[in-house]
């Protein structure tokens, strides 16, 4: 028969197995959001993407922000692919944002269009997205961006520095690509972006842990890409 001492203090081990598990639950969540900010932003201070808009999503919209991207990254391949930090690749972008809009508003004219293009260096959200066997996590990054027109159409994204918008047709990256990488990042870093290929259950769960507190953080996919800071007019 259940006393009423019994009783009281059946329900102390109940509430306090439920506060020890709550606690525990909140430390876990708490660890894991700040190893997914700390290592997201050790491996986007080191890396500046390359991120294209088109003006909608009709067939010549698309085709005709494939064309700019080609254009630009042949244009400026050369100066690209000699650099050696993401310090030293962010200044001659910064330095050369009129001739890439000027490069691109070419191309948008040459094919008939009257599209304005806003070029800027700016944060910008970029989803898990994989170059061959190397993946990068989604969240902030900066990135040299290029909206054509409304820019409410699908995006094209790529990493400038270390230069693998240059993946080949098999999409691997070069084992040149991935020693720039690896100098660039963190050992650690390195070692989340190539989770796929090093078989570590433990880095795989940790690039998951990565991903998931990201998405939290996604902004909402309606935002209007006009309201982005333009550097370049």
């Amino acid at each position: 028969m259940f006393t009423a001492q019994k009783i009281k203090r059946e329900l102390i081990i109940i509430l306090s197995s439920a506060a020890v598990g709550l606690l525990l639950t909140v430390v876990i969540a708490a660890r894991t959001y700040v190893y997914s900010e700390t290592t997201q932003a050790d491996i986007a201070r080191n890396v500046l993407r390359f991120h294209v808009l088109a003006h909608s999503d009709s067939a010549e919209d698309r085709q005709l922000k494939e064309i700019v991207r080609d254009t630009v990254l042949e244009a400026f391949a050369e100066e690209l692919s000699a650099s050696n930090s993401v310090a030293e690749t962010k200044i001659f972008v910064a330095g050369h944002l009129s001739e890439i809009k000027r490069c691109a508003e070419d191309i948008v004219r040459e094919y008939g269009y009257d599209y304005p293009v806003r070029v800027s260096v700016d944060k910008a959200f970029f989803p898990t997205k994989a170059y061959g066997d190397i993946v990068f996590p989604p969240g902030e990054y900066d990135a040299l961006r290029i909206v054509l027109g409304d820019g409410d159409g699908g995006n094209w994204w790529c990493v400038m520095f270390p230069p693998l918008c240059y993946v080949d047709a098999a999409r691997v990256i070069p084992e040149s690509g991935k020693q720039q990488l690896m100098s660039a990042l963190p050992e650690d870093g390195y070692k989340l972006l190539s989770h796929g290929t090093t078989g570590e259950t433990s880095v795989k769960i940790k690039f998951k842990i990565v991903e998931w507190w990201q998405n939290r953080k996604q902004p909402d996919k309606t935002q209007n890409t006009k309201d982005t800071q333009i550097v370049s007019r």
